[in-house]
């Protein structure tokens, strides 16, 4: 998902800060899931044209921040697990694949359990 070399860098600056300590994969789960809360605040009581005119704001960078915290987690949670994240996703586009036929669910919302 990221480069290798911002993989490098990332895993760099958390050994110099001592922080291995505290990034067992229960509590980098739980900073994720707290990163994308305040990922969600960004958009949070604001109209799809409001989010449009803060899309080319100073308030852009804010989004920026929060997408790039959501991202940093992540890349701590599958490093630290062993994950590859490209190979996990590939894997769930073809499981989605098999779920979500397109005859199906083209233009539909439906969940896989609630399409005829």
């Amino acid at each position: 998902m990221i480069k290798s070399e911002l993989l490098a860098q990332l895993i760099a600056f958390r050994r110099d800060r001592d922080w291995e300590q505290f990034h067992n994969p229960k509590d980098i789960a739980i900073a994720l899931s707290i990163e994308a809360s305040e990922l969600l605040e960004w958009f949070q009581w604001r109209t799809n044209d409001e989010i449009s005119a803060q899309l080319v704001s100073d308030k852009r960078e804010l989004l920026e921040d929060e997408l790039a915290d959501v991202a940093v987690y992540l890349t701590y949670l599958c490093h630290d697990l062993g994950i590859d994240i490209n190979k996990a996703i590939a894997a769930k586009i073809d499981k989605n694949a098999a779920k979500y036929p397109i005859d199906k669910v083209k233009g539909s919302a439906d969940k896989y359990d609630e399409y005829s």
